[in-house]
């Protein structure tokens, strides 16, 4: 007897999600340089927050309507790290709380992202959170999103005058790999760096824990699966959308004479826990 083709989707979705899992936890990993942080470090986080707030940075976030850039975007108001906080995005985004008034929108046509290049311009530090998958977009269109609209919108903040640019990536991202995804972010890895920023961020986390807006039933297996590990176990391969925002954001307090920072699953946690008032 036939499977229902509801059914049948479900069962392919779960068998797509154990497979990304199975190949991000094969993959080894290189903290490169700039990952981690110290004692010293965390315990001076208050102060290197208000020294930040000092200095009236401008920041732009690209893929806000996403989890991690939705959670970016509220813990940089809360935080008040940012004079000026500007959203890159197709759409303009609706927000409610009071919180969000200031925030900037700039509505772009990625397809045309020369024609919006004004866009990109006057913004201190810049983070990417675009990005789209598979199942959605089909093959081409999630290298198109991911690969090519991520590396554009790079070469648009590079020539607007970004200082300090932050890219989610991801654990196992490898040019080299076999697996589209992981051989995609690995490549992007690669050619944001020829660009040259004064600094440029990565950040490679596992599995995003979190409850998206968006129904991914094969994430939502794969958080399952990873919330039923001991923690110990499952912080080694998984990561709190939460944690890594707040990684990004220490991290990009903290003053670095690094050209390139390459903060693994392990550096996120680590850096993502640190303590310290949040709030200015």
């Amino acid at each position: 007897m036939s499977r229902p083709a509801g059914l049948s989707a479900a069962v392919a979705a779960a068998a797509a999600a154990a497979l990304v899992v199975a190949l991000l936890l094969l993959q080894p990993e290189d903290a490169g340089p700039g990952a981690g942080s110290s004692m010293a470090e965390t315990e001076a986080l208050p102060r290197l927050r208000e020294d930040f707030r000092m200095q009236n940075k401008s920041v732009f976030i690209l893929g806000a309507s996403g989890e991690t850039g939705r959670v970016l975007l509220k813990e940089i108001l809360e935080q008040g790290l940012f004079s000026k906080v500007t959203l890159i995005g197709r759409r303009k985004l609706t927000f409610d709380e009071e919180a969000y008034k200031n925030v900037n929108q700039e509505v772009v046509d990625f397809e045309k992202l020369d024609d919006f290049a004004s866009a990109f311009q006057g913004h201190d530090v810049g983070f990417c959170c675009l990005g789209t998958t598979r199942k959605k977009a089909g093959a081409e269109g999630f290298v198109h999103v991911d690969r090519d609209y991520v590396l554009k919108s790079a070469e648009l903040a590079k020539a607007g005058g970004c200082k300090h640019f932050n890219l989610l990536s991801s654990k196992g991202a490898d040019k080299s790999s076999n697996f589209l995804y992981l051989q995609v972010k690995g490549e992007v890895e690669a050619r944001v760096e020829e660009l040259k920023f004064d600094r440029y961020s990565i950040f490679r986390p596992g599995v995003l824990l979190c409850d998206r807006q968006e129904s991914r039933p094969g994430e939502w297996l794969v958080r399952k699966f990873f919330g039923s590990l001991p923690e110990s176990w499952a912080s080694g391969h998984s990561v709190p959308v939460m944690t890594v925002v707040r990684a990004m954001l220490n991290n990009a307090v903290r003053p670095s004479d690094k050209k390139k920072e390459l903060l693994d699953n392990e550096a996120i946690h680590n850096l993502g826990k640190a303590d310290g008032s949040l709030k200015p």
